[in-house]
């Protein structure tokens, strides 16, 4: 039971509870906590987990928001999360790449696979969990038959600011647990996003025109929205959403009228981006950059999630809405 004190730890030590590593659900136990702030209790608490099943070596201090409760219902919401990724991993597996950017492009944003529509309630895990004890971690991604195959890739993990992530959970609830959907196009749409973004960046003294920093900035955000406008009705939606996706696709193919030459960067915000660079590490596993540009690129995604965190105002604020009956008959979901 927690603590009555209401600036005190939500939860208590040896407690089980389910704790979020990346999108997925674990089943864990509270080791100890600590307030973030020493100096500050009302700022929050942050808390010592063992994953269970796990060596000791996976132990981490995570913020209460990574936390749930261990009942019946969020038990439920895990084993959905898990289904529903392993779903989009055999959705993904196998389908056609998606393009490169441009010829000259050193690889930042090219060759990633490309998978069918989602069938699946859940975004996809922005890295693999940590494998079982005995567990082979490349029977984890389907796809890849050996191995060595696997390991001789370069790995990637995108570690999310806790913002960014208390906000992909509440997304997941608001479109598959409340029916509602982002209204488009977005006030703030992804490519308002990038190009100020770029702007700021490239203000900095390791940015200037002509310098690699400038280049490589370029590449990314290029490769960002390619990715972005080939994966979006591929893997980044809920099935509650694709009827929407499929009415913006008509509009857009039209060539005419007021959306003339938009693409879906122009259309969707904030919110659909972030399931992207959640889904990014699963697709560069499977593209063939080497080492030193993966490096690049994962400098480059850390540096705009966390911008993207300390703008959450700006660019995520933006109100989801109910939808009509003739929506939701339509959607197939009711």
């Amino acid at each position: 039971m927690a603590p009555s004190n209401p600036n005190g730890p939500q939860y208590n030590k040896d407690e089980k509870v389910l704790c979020f590593h990346l999108e997925l659900l674990y089943e864990a136990k509270v080791l100890d906590y600590k307030p973030k702030d020493p100096n500050d209790k009302r700022d929050g608490f942050l808390y010592r987990v063992h994953y269970k099943g796990w060596k000791n070596t996976w132990d981490d201090w995570v913020p209460g928001e990574r936390i749930r409760k261990l009942n019946d219902e969020n038990r439920e919401l895990a084993s959905n999360l898990k289904k529903d990724h392993d779903a989009q991993r055999r959705a993904a597996s196998g389908k056609p790449s998606i393009a490169s950017t441009t010829g000259k492009r050193r690889g930042l944003g090219s060759d990633a696979p490309g998978s069918s529509a989602r069938g699946s309630e859940d975004r996809s895990s922005a890295a693999p969990p940590p494998p079982p004890r005995g567990t082979k971690r490349a029977r984890e991604i389907e796809g890849i038959d050996k191995e060595e195959n696997f390991i001789s890739r370069p790995a990637v993990k995108i570690e999310l600011p806790s913002t960014l992530k208390s906000i992909l959970v509440d997304d997941w609830e608001k479109v598959t647990k409340d029916n509602k959907i982002v209204s488009l196009p977005h006030p703030a749409p992804i490519t308002k996003f990038l190009n100020l973004y770029e702007a700021e960046e490239l203000r900095k003294e390791d940015r200037h025109p002509g310098s690699a920093g400038a280049d490589i900035l370029e590449e990314v955000i290029a490769g960002v929205r390619e990715y972005f406008n080939k994966a979006v009705g591929r893997i980044l939606l809920y099935r509650f959403e694709r009827q929407q996706f499929q009415e913006w696709h008509k509009e857009l193919q039209k060539g005419s009228g007021e959306y003339a030459g938009m693409t879906f960067c122009d259309i969707y915000g904030c919110e659909h981006l972030l399931r992207l660079f959640v889904s990014m590490p699963d697709l560069i596993v499977h593209t063939n950059m080497d080492s030193q540009a993966i490096r690049a690129l994962r400098t480059e995604l850390v540096k705009m999630t966390t911008y993207l965190a300390k703008h959450v105002d700006a660019y995520l604020s933006h109100d989801y809405e109910h939808v009509g009956p003739d929506y939701q008959a339509n959607s197939g979901l009711v």
